[in-house]
C-alpha cells in the first residue's frame, strides 16, 4: 500500500493552490500513485511547512 497524507478533506484553496486537508497540489494528488517513493517522501516532508503557510498547524485543524 502507498503511504498518503490524504485526510479525506479534498478542498483546494484556489489562491494558494494547495489542498486544505493534506497540503498537496492538484497535480501531486493526481500523480501520487505514479510517483517514486522518494518523490512522495520529499513532498510529505514539505507538507508541514505548506500547512503552516496556509495557517493550518495540523491536518485535522482544517476539519473545523
Amino acid at each position: 500500500m502507498i503511504e498518503t497524507p490524504c485526510v479525506k478533506i479534498c478542498t483546494v484553496d484556489a489562491r494558494q493552490g494547495f489542498c486544505l486537508g493534506c497540503g498537496r497540489t492538484i497535480d501531486e494528488i493526481a500523480r501520487w500513485a505514479e510517483m517514486s517513493a522518494a518523490k512522495r517522501s520529499r513532498i510529505m516532508n514539505e507538507l508541514p511547512e505548506r500547512r503552516m503557510a496556509q495557517g493550518v498547524t495540523k491536518m485535522t485543524a482544517a476539519m473545523g
